[in-house]
């Protein structure tokens, strides 16, 4: 039941993950090449210059891929290269080569990330019969050496234009993929916006009526649920209502504003973290775990089970509003709600040209006059 729910939830916002953008900026970036030991990443990993994408960025590979690394390694055989941001402190940010780097250093220090247990190459017939079972530590010293003082190619860049906007990170990341899946747009603001704001994004996102009100018990893999607390605070920000086109390319308005805002003082923190969690509040115990549930086009008293962001928008940013701005909320909310679905001018603001200032501001607006009798 948690699976189907799952991949109801997924579907259904996967129809908003069709936005994307073309930045016409003109960019400056300088890259040159070294060939760089995995006994000087592992170093500099482990003193933090070498820094892998915020608190999460999962390693990913099986103990048979991974075996079949060290594998490569120990034969000798070229591996691809790996790419490396430098950032404004002279650290280098791993863009891709993370499940390499990680595998190799998770070997020689004798533990496996991804199950936590010693890490001893697979059996699998996949790796030389020579190798197949041994831990580092059970090399010859000459193997210890050859996987240690193997060099790995590094390409590293630099953005040098503009100075004031490295959103050529984002495009970067999202073009620069080998690790066998596509980034999703979250996934990269986790890897390029790393500060403040990311690790409180992590925090809410673990909100248990969060997650009652998303349709999943534990958070999304792909980040997807990051992605919409990021979003109520970034379309109920100064900087939508500065906005001047009318079309807004929601990932890089999130792109440019979650980078705006990497590292906000501690009260600015407060700020956001209250406003998330008492809107959040509000809404559960007025329409429960559904709230960001529509009603069926053919059966106005059925929900359906599935997880609406222009939903999620429209009545959370509204109860936002009605928090600050004093409120009556309505006698029978769910009622009210119902109602307001089954609205024609609503229903086309939550499903046609979504993306349009005028339908994000007509379905906050409704939901908030309706909802909470607020006029926004």
């Amino acid at each position: 039941m948690v699976v189907a729910r799952q991949r109801d939830v997924i579907q259904h916002i996967r129809e908003e993950e069709a936005d994307g953008y073309s930045d016409d900026s003109l960019f400056r970036i300088s890259s040159w090449g070294a060939d760089l030991s995995f006994r000087e990443l592992i170093q500099r990993y482990d003193d933090d210059e070498l820094v892998k994408p915020e608190l999460q960025r999962n390693y990913v590979w099986d103990k048979i891929e991974a075996s079949r690394f060290v594998d490569s390694l120990l034969l000798g055989l070229p591996v691809p290269s790996i790419f490396l941001a430098q950032t404004d402190d002279e650290k280098l940010l791993i863009v891709d080569g993370y499940q390499r780097i990680m595998t190799v250093r998770d070997y020689v220090r004798g533990v496996f990330s991804g199950d936590g247990r010693a890490f001893r190459l697979s059996r699998s017939r996949k790796v030389n019969s020579r190798w197949q079972g041994k831990a580092f530590v059970e090399l010859d010293e000459a193997e210890q050496r050859r996987i240690r003082n193997t060099t790995i190619h590094a390409i590293i860049f630099v953005q040098k234009h503009p100075k004031d906007d490295d959103t050529s990170l984002f495009q970067v990341f999202e073009r620069i993929n080998t690790s066998g899946r596509t980034l999703l747009p979250q996934e990269i603001r986790n890897c390029v916006a790393q500060g403040g704001l990311n690790r409180l994004l992590f925090e809410l996102n673990g909100d248990s009526q969060w997650r009652e009100l998303f349709g999943l018990p534990q958070p999304e893999c792909r980040m997807r649920d990051m992605e919409f607390i990021l979003r109520f605070f970034a379309l109920s920000s100064p900087e939508y209502h500065r906005g001047s086109t009318e079309r807004l390319s929601l990932k890089q308005f999130l792109d440019t504003f979650m980078k705006a805002h990497t590292n906000p003082d501690t009260e600015e923190l407060d700020v956001l973290r209250g406003r998330f969690l008492r809107s959040v509040d509000l809404v559960y115990r007025a329409f429960g775990s559904s709230a960001f549930h529509n009603v069926s086009p053919s059966d106005p008293d059925k929900l359906v089970p599935k997880f609406s962001p222009t939903l999620c928008d429209s009545i959370l940013i509204a109860a936002d509003s009605a928090l600050s701005g004093g409120y009556q909320p309505a006698e029978y909310p769910e009622l009210e709600r119902r109602s307001l679905l089954q609205d024609d001018d609503y229903r086309f603001a939550i499903t046609k040209e979504t993306m349009s200032r005028t339908c994000i501001d007509k379905r906050v607006s409704m939901a908030a006059n309706r909802l909470f009798g607020l006029q926004v």
